[in-house]
Parts: structure tokens; C-alpha cells; sequence
């Protein structure tokens, strides 16, 4: 038998409160154990549960108050239900995977169990406040990918608490930055890349976040001694620890199952990050999972019989219920008599939320048996639609797919039928594949009417005789215009004290001061994750990644929380940052990169601006500083010190997100491209004209949106001929634009010669003048291609050049 011995911190505990602490550990664990029954059942897909972490859970909770923030991972649903932000039928809503969020607010039933969101929109897509509610940041299951985002969420405190000029802004988002910022992982993953470069990046920021370790030994099957330097995260980073010469990080050790002395680890945690601004981690060791990592496996197959049976000793409710008998808060049968009202309450909650997701279905379902019904009495034909409807009431529990599949095979069955219950059949299919659209696929992009999609544009203007600038110049101005706005920050690698590496940011760090215009380490995924958390409390971040090239480093956060945050949450949550970069030409394989098809198929819920010189670049980032959703804006490397003529009305250019421009207008072919490439295929154009080729030269300038009105289209049927040109690799980008144009638009049936892609080779662009002329489309690449396709189709005219 293992000895367990509580702490005795100097911290009263009231009976009251630790008895409801006790029924909460106790209905949490009963749903955990009917969430596994359910995925057995075939009732739910997959399953995930937080038991064996209900009293860390609860201690966190406790120690938290109204405008802080969780940013957990799929284990925490005692947190949510101790703050209050999560309900045990939605719980089980979700698990189901109920698309109403009158059930599961937290993703209308697009995220699996125990990933909750506190919806911090209106049904106007409005910011709600943050300030006097317990806040959750939409949970992610990529491990250690709710960790970045949770060191912007805390830099936001510091920044309301610092910066005055804040005041105005604060009243949704902070009382004077006194918001920590709680969030937790599981021990396995700290050895993720994101995990440990947080933890730097706090040390150094000094903000409010602790960081909670649930330490149960294990990574699903992997113990410890292959996961962890020391076998213990708070040994492998006792180098973070602070002193009383340097600040770090306050590091905590506690176990899983010692109720007071969570309580006293929490509670210390709380007040040095809330009052100091001291970043904590506590390391909650001896942490148990009764039914394992999942549903999808059992751990008695990697689990010995020693380690199974310590786990039953261990579970912190066990432990948690000794305690509470050793301190005569309760007796034996007030706990039993609190045990079984759990179960019977996790039961009812289950039953109840399953039953509401039935109903749902049973609208449906019923509407679609009255038009059976009629279709059988119109036609007579049983043998058609007898089996679809028995397949139909054959399931134990339809679901919405299944209803589509069967008025799917209705109508194929009945396609020689046209009366009026097939017509009535087909309306019925068409409003429920409507409303499934709406209920599974909504809020990709914003819906409210601060939508940057709604901008119309404002053309740039120019004096008679335009002075001629450095592009950079153009960009400088602009941005010293964005950040008189106090929510507007920028931050990332060289930006302050020399103004960036291509001098755009010259001197505003003087004017705005470093909380404005903010130097960072080289730690892209962290740069990221203070952009994105920041946005999610009303402030309006610039991040900057250097180089494109080195988008790639934090990729995952942009793809996996970012861009698919609105859409992931139904609506509940948004995150306005803008990532600013450079890319296409310049010098060699990491400064020369053009990967536009990895990007824009991986950050779908992004808008993707590409502009073509300064000028463009400025009036995309006051479109989208004017929105409400993330964008990226990929400058031209070499367009800084290209001459542009400066704008008269540079304070006030808007470019509409998703119009392309026609940049010269020609007659004889369509040439669609898009940044560095314009001022090629523009080139190009001057050539031809001379061979007596009429081109028109389209400027995409978002590629995510593409061409909303299909102006595209309209080039074609002029021209009858295209080209997509670009930077990316074969089968990229410009293959992405053929098909929005060819498939979407319909372009193909207006083409007189096939359409054309050109891109740059297949590997990495090698180093030099040479190299880059070699590796990307050039001038004469785009000359020739057009002349080719033009001496097909007219070779007396265009006779062959080359052979």
C-alpha cells in the first residue's frame, strides 16, 4: 500500500466550498465514464475525457476570476464546468456533435468533446465582454498548439496595463491588465518545439500566464523517460527558475491528488503572475488516467499491473474523498449519498442531450416520410421506394447525412418521374443540403458588416507631376498613419530599433515608443502566437515573419488555430491579426520563395494579398486593418527601393479584397498574374506589342478571395486566350487560378487554344542573377509562350522563331 500525505498549507478552506468542489470532481468523472459508453454505443464518433485531472482542474479554477482567460487542450472540462463556461449536457451536445449552437455554443458540433470556446461575438459578429466572464480560447487538439496563442492573450494584459493610451479601447477586453492568463498541456508535449519556445518568450516578456503541466507519466503509450529530459519538465527547465538577481519564471511542483496543496500552488501562482506579472509553471505530478488516453485504445496494453494499481490508489478523487473524511467536512454516507446523485444527474445530462440531437434529426426525417408517402401514392411504385424508406428506419440513430442519402437515392430511383411530389422531393433535398451547408461549413469568413469584404475600394490619385519615392518610403508613411490607432501594434524580428531589414518602419519606434513598434527573438511561432492572442482581445496587431520563406516555422499555429478559428467556433471567436512578410525575388533558396498553393490551401479562413509594389501593399493593410478578419499581406523583396510615384491620397487607398486589375488592356491574349510577376509579364506585354500581340495584362491582387465578380471571364470572352502566370512551383499557384477560372467561371467553353500555365522550376530558386533568371519565369519565358500560342493558331502571321 502507498503512503499519500496531504500538505498543510497556511490556507482555510470552508466547508461549504470543498464539499461542492467534491460534487463537481464527482459528476465530472461519471460524464468522463459515460463519454467512453457512448462511443461504445455507436453513439458518438470519438471520445475524450479529462478524468484524473479533476482536482488540478478545479484548484486552476478556483484561483481564477471573471476576465481571465483558459487556453487549454481536450482534458478540461472540470475548468469549464468550474467557471461556469460549460454546461454537462453541452458537453454531451458535443460529443454528439450537435450543429446548433443552442446546444453546443462552443462549435455549433465542429470540434469534438472537450474542445470549448467561449463565444465572445454577438449574432452581428460584435465583440462581447471579455472583462466581467470567465473566458476560454477555442480549444485545439494539435498538441502544444494552444500554447502560443495563450502568450498573446497574456502580452495583451501588459499591454493594457502599460500603454494609456489604451484606455478608450479597454472596456470590452481588460481592467487595467489585471488578466491572467491560464494554460495547460499535458507532459508529453512540452517536448513540442511550441511548448519550449513559449516558455522562453514569457521569461523574457514577463507576462501574466501560468502554465499548467498534467503529468500522468505517459504520452499515450510512451512513458516519460522518452519524453522528458530528467523525466521531469520542472527539472529540464530549472534554469528558468527566478531569483532574486534575474527574472524567469516561478517554477511549482505539486501533486495531483494533494487538494490543499493544489489549492496553495494555484493560489501563489495566481497573485505573482496576476500582481507582478511573474510568468508561473506548475508541474502537477502523479496525475492518473482511469480509462486511458482515449477511446480509441485501452492502456492496459502498455500499462504494467504495478502501474494500474498504483493508479487506483492514486485517482485523485479517491484521495480527494479520503481528505475530506480525514478533515471531518462530511461523512461516509454524505459522500455516497453525493457519488450517486452524480451518476444519476451524468446520466440524465447525457440522456437529455442526446435526445435533443434526435429530435433535430426527426424534423427532418418526418418531413422527408410525408414526401415518400406522396411520391408512393402519385406513382405506385413500392418497389423503388420501399427499401430506401426501411434502410431509412433500419438505423438506431439517423443522423443528418442519412437523410440526404436517402433522398438522394429517391430520386435516382424516381428520375423518370417528374410530378409534383418529385418536385416536392427536390425542394425538400435542396433546403435541407442548404441548411447543412449553414450548419457545417458557416463563418469561414466574417458575416458581420465590418467584413473587409465589404470595402469597395479607394484608387490611389496622383499630383500632375508625382514625386518618385522608394517604395519603402510609401510603406513607411502608411504605417505610421495605421499606428496613430493605439490598438495597432506592430512587432516581429528588427522592426524597432532599425526600422526593419528593408527600412519600412525607419523612426517609428522613436515616434510610437517600443510597445508600439516591438523587436522580438528570432522565435516565429511565438511572434505568431502574441499576434494571434492579442487580436482575440480587441487590439490589432502587425506581425511580421521576415522572410516568407520562414512562414513554414509557424505554420501549423496559422493553419491549425488561426485560420480556421472563426469558422472552428461557429461564429464565437475571431482573430483580426495581419501577418506581414516578403517573398518572390531576391537572392538564393530561403530568400527567393514564392510557395503561394501551400499557403492559400492550408490557410483557408485567411484573406491572401499579394500586391504588386508599396503602393498596393498599403491600401491592402487599410482594408484589412478596416475589417475584422485575418489577412496576409506578402510584399515584393524587391520593390523596396523600386521608384513608385508617391500618392496624393496615401492616408486614404483601399484596395476591394478579391478584384483583380487590369493593368494594360489588350485584345488578343489574357494573361493573369499577380506581385513581382506584374512588373514581368508587364514587360513582356511592351514586347509583344512590337510583334504585333495585343495582351492584356490582369492583375489578380488577392488570391484568397479570387476574382468575386469574375472580371476574369470577362477578359476571356474578349480575348479567347490565357495565360496564368506566377512564382510558385508547377501545379501551384497558377494551376489554382486556371482551375478558379476555368471550373468556376466557366472560361473553358470561350477558349480558342488551351490555357497555359507558366511557373518557376521545380526545386528551391538557386542563388544569383543567374539563378534567379534560370529558376523563375522571366521575361522572355512569357514572351515566348504567348507568341506560341498565338503561331498556333495563326502561324502565317506568327511564323516559328526557334526551329
Amino acid at each position: 500500500m502507498n503512503s499519500f500525505t496531504f500538505s498543510n498549507p497556511t490556507v482555510s478552506f470552508d466547508p461549504a466550498a470543498v464539499l461542492e468542489d467534491y460534487r463537481l470532481a464527482a459528476i465530472s468523472r461519471a460524464c468522463s465514464l459515460l463519454v467512453r459508453k457512448e462511443v461504445f454505443s455507436g453513439r458518438a464518433k470519438f471520445g475524450i475525457y479529462g478524468d484524473g485531472k479533476e482536482l488540478c482542474q478545479i484548484a486552476l479554477a478556483r484561483s481564477m476570476r471573471p476576465g481571465d482567460y483558459i487556453s487549454g487542450y481536450y482534458r478540461d472540462q472540470t475548468i469549464g464546468a468550474a467557471i461556469g463556461d460549460l454546461t454537462w449536457p453541452q458537453y454531451f451536445a458535443q460529443l454528439y456533435g450537435h450543429p446548433d449552437i443552442q446546444f453546443d455554443p462552443h462549435s455549433g458540433g465542429r470540434q469534438m468533446n472537450n474542445h470549448h470556446a467561449t463565444r465572445w461575438l454577438d449574432e452581428d459578429g460584435k465583440w462581447l465582454d471579455q472583462t466581467s466572464r470567465y473566458n476560454t480560447v477555442a480549444g485545439i487538439s494539435s498538441t502544444a498548439g494552444q500554447i502560443p496563442r495563450a502568450l498573446g492573450i497574456a502580452y495583451a494584459s501588459k499591454m493594457y496595463r502599460e500603454r494609456a493610451d489604451l484606455k478608450q479601447h479597454a472596456a470590452l477586453f481588460s481592467k487595467q491588465g489585471q488578466e491572467v492568463c491560464f494554460t495547460t498541456i499535458g507532459d508529453a508535449s512540452t517536448s513540442e518545439g511550441m511548448f519550449l519556445e513559449c516558455i522562453n518568450a514569457a521569461g523574457v516578456l514577463q507576462i501574466p500566464i501560468v502554465f499548467s503541466v498534467w503529468d500522468d507519466g505517459y504520452g499515450i503509450s510512451v512513458p516519460i523517460e522518452f519524453q522528458t529530459t530528467k523525466s521531469s519538465i520542472s527539472k529540464a527547465l530549472a534554469g528558468y527558475q527566478r531569483n532574486e538577481q534575474e527574472k524567469g519564471l516561478e517554477i511549482i511542483q505539486v501533486k495531483a491528488w494533494d487538494y490543499p496543496g493544489l489549492v496553495a500552488a494555484y493560489q501563489k501562482a495566481a497573485d505573482l503572475a496576476r500582481k507582478d506579472f511573474v510568468p508561473c509553471l506548475v508541474h502537477v505530478v502523479e496525475c492518473t488516467q482511469p480509462q486511458g488516453h482515449s477511446a480509441s485504445g485501452s492502456h492496459e496494453r502498455y500499462k504494467s499491473a504495478e502501474r494500474l494499481a498504483w493508479e487506483l490508489e492514486a485517482d485523485c478523487n479517491v484521495l480527494f474523498r479520503q481528505w475530506v473524511l480525514n478533515q471531518n467536512i462530511a461523512s461516509e454516507d454524505a459522500l455516497k449519498a453525493i457519488d450517486e446523485e452524480a451518476a444519476v444527474l451524468a446520466r440524465k445530462y447525457q440522456k437529455e442531450a442526446f435526445a435533443a440531437y434526435m429530435a433535430s434529426v426527426e424534423v427532418d426525417k418526418k418531413g422527408f416520410l410525408r414526401i415518400a408517402k406522396n411520391l408512393l401514392e402519385s406513382t405506385n411504385e413500392p418497389s423503388l421506394l420501399q427499401p430506401i424508406i426501411d434502410e431509412l428506419n433500419a438505423l438506431p440513430y439517423p443522423i443528418f447525412s442519412d437523410l440526404v442519402r436517402a433522398g438522394r437515392k429517391t430520386l435516382r430511383a424516381f428520375r423518370f418521374y417528374q410530378g409534383p411530389a418529385v418536385k416536392l422531393l427536390r425542394k425538400w433535398l435542396d433546403d435541407l443540403e442548404k441548411l447543412n451547408r449553414r450548419r457545417f461549413s458557416s463563418h469561414q469568413m466574417s458575416e458581420s458588416d465590418e467584413s473587409p469584404l465589404l470595402i469597395q475600394g479607394i484608387k490611389p490619385t496622383y499630383e500632375k507631376e508625382p514625386v518618385l519615392v522608394d517604395g519603402r518610403e510609401i510603406l513607411n508613411k502608411a504605417f505610421s498613419q495605421f499606428l496613430e490607432d493605439p490598438r495597432v501594434f506592430i512587432l516581429g524580428e528588427d522592426v524597432g530599433k532599425i526600422g526593419d531589414v528593408n527600412q519600412t518602419l525607419a523612426g517609428l519606434q522613436d515616434k510610437f515608443g517600443p510597445l508600439k513598434v516591438t523587436d522580438t527573438g528570432i522565435r516565429e511561432v511565438s511572434i505568431v502566437g502574441q499576434g494571434i492572442g492579442a487580436s482575440m482581445r480587441g487590439l490589432r496587431p502587425i506581425v511580421e515573419i521576415q522572410y516568407l520563406d520562414y512562414i513554414f516555422y509557424p505554420f501549423p499555429v496559422l493553419s491549425d488555430d488561426w485560420a480556421c478559428l472563426h469558422y472552428r467556433t461557429a461564429g464565437g471567436q475571431k482573430a483580426p491579426m495581419i501577418l506581414r512578410t516578403r517573398g518572390h525575388r531576391l537572392e538564393g533558396i530561403w530568400h527567393s520563395g514564392s510557395p503561394m498553393a501551400v499557403l492559400i490551401n492550408g490557410l483557408r479562413g485567411v484573406h491572401f494579398c499579394v500586391p504588386r509594389n508599396m503602393t498596393q501593399a498599403a491600401g491592402m493593410y487599410r482594408t484589412l486593418l478596416k475589417g475584422d478578419d485575418p489577412g496576409i499581406v506578402i510584399e515584393c523583396l524587391n520593390g523596396y527601393r523600386l521608384k513608385e510615384p508617391m500618392p496624393s491620397n496615401l492616408t486614404e487607398i483601399e484596395v476591394p479584397l478579391g478584384i483583380p486589375e487590369i493593368l494594360r488592356e489588350g485584345t488578343d491574349i489574357t494573361v493573369v498574374t499577380y506581385g513581382s510577376m506584374c512588373r514581368i509579364v508587364m514587360e513582356a506585354a511592351e514586347t509583344l506589342a512590337g510583334l504585333g500581340i495585343s495582351v492584356e495584362v490582369i492583375d489578380a491582387q488577392t488570391l484568397l478571395p479570387f476574382d468575386r465578380h469574375h472580371s476574369i471571364l470577362a477578359s476571356i470572352q474578349k480575348t479567347h486566350r490565357v495565360i496564368f502566370a506566377d512564382e510558385d512551383m508547377p501545379g501551384g499557384a497558377s494551376a489554382y487560378m486556371m482551375q478558379e477560372v476555368l471550373d468556376k467561371q466557366g472560361a473553358f467553353t470561350w477558349l480558342e487554344s488551351p490555357a497555359v500555365c507558366i511557373a518557376a522550376t521545380a526545386h528551391r530558386p538557386a542563388y544569383s542573377s543567374d539563378g534567379d533568371y534560370f529558376s523563375k519565369p522571366n521575361t522572355e519565358n512569357v514572351v515566348d509562350a504567348v507568341y506560341e500560342i498565338m503561331r498556333e493558331s495563326d502561324p502565317s502571321t506568327y511564323p516559328a522563331i526557334y526551329f
